[in-house]
């Protein structure tokens, strides 16, 4: 990330683009810099994989200009492997995908490394946690979703708080035993009155679409619902003393 862009938490609020005016993407990631969001997510879906269709490289080329923020990718598409390096050349700086659908997960994972960007995998509510085992030196982000994809606006799933926990309990022995830094990101459901929760869990980067895009300051902007997503996490003990934000750009703009 630009250093130029001061930080106002040292959790990530992300918001989906999935969730914005599509007439306006431009406009709306602008928005979103100016609310004092830390990356613009983009939720990519293919109608095969999920059932429905959204983004391609080409929408995200031409936000790029929009926004110093990073752009966090997140590939709901099968096979992952030629989207990755359309996406890291149209200036995305996190990719990350689910491990059902590429062949051979490691390979993939190097091919986002080998494009500049910060990899990651994305796991349903029923993909298990050893799926990880053979692959945390390669990870940046591990994203847990709390909804089954597919559709903005679902429920938040209660049992995904157990599954922050095991997976908040992995990343810290991780660390532990000298492996680098890994984000744990949650996406579907993250509200005000849930985030706080989510937190406690362990999680340390929150993707909120529905919650931000449908409350809209007077002025276009969404500094009061990104406002209160912090506050509902201030005092929120850290689930690690690292900033998650010192290594999150590949300085793109």
């Amino acid at each position: 990330m630009d250093s130029s862009i001061p930080m106002k938490s040292r959790y990530c609020i992300a918001p989906s683009l999935l969730s914005a005016d599509f007439a306006r993407l431009g406009d709306e990631v602008r928005a979103l810099e100016a609310s004092g969001a830390d990356w613009v997510h983009v939720d990519v879906m293919d109608n095969h994989y999920v059932p429905n269709l959204s983004f391609g490289p080409m929408v995200c080329k031409a936000i790029r200009p929009h926004t110093r923020l990073p752009l966090d990718v997140h590939l709901m598409v099968k096979p992952v492997d030629a989207l990755i390096s359309g996406f890291a050349q149209a200036g995305a700086d996190w990719i990350s995908f689910h491990p059902e659908a590429s062949e051979h997960i490691d390979r993939s994972l190097q091919l986002i490394k080998d494009h500049g960007c910060k990899a990651g995998l994305v796991l349903n509510p029923a993909t298990p946690l050893h799926l990880l085992d053979f692959v945390m030196h390669r990870l940046d982000l591990i994203l847990l979703m709390s909804v089954n994809p597919g559709f903005g606006g679902q429920q938040f799933l209660p049992a995904t708080i157990a599954k922050i926990q095991a997976l908040r309990s992995m990343i810290d022995q991780h660390q532990a035993e000298g492996g680098h830094r890994i984000v744990l990101q949650v996406d579907g459901g993250i509200k005000i009155d849930n985030i706080r929760e989510v937190a406690r869990a362990g999680a340390d980067c929150f993707v909120a679409g529905s919650a931000v895009f449908s409350s809209p300051d007077p002025d276009g902007h969404y500094r009061q619902v990104i406002k209160q997503l912090r506050q509902a996490i201030d005092g929120v003990h850290a689930p690690s003393p690292n900033d998650i934000h010192a290594s999150s750009s590949n300085g793109r703009v």
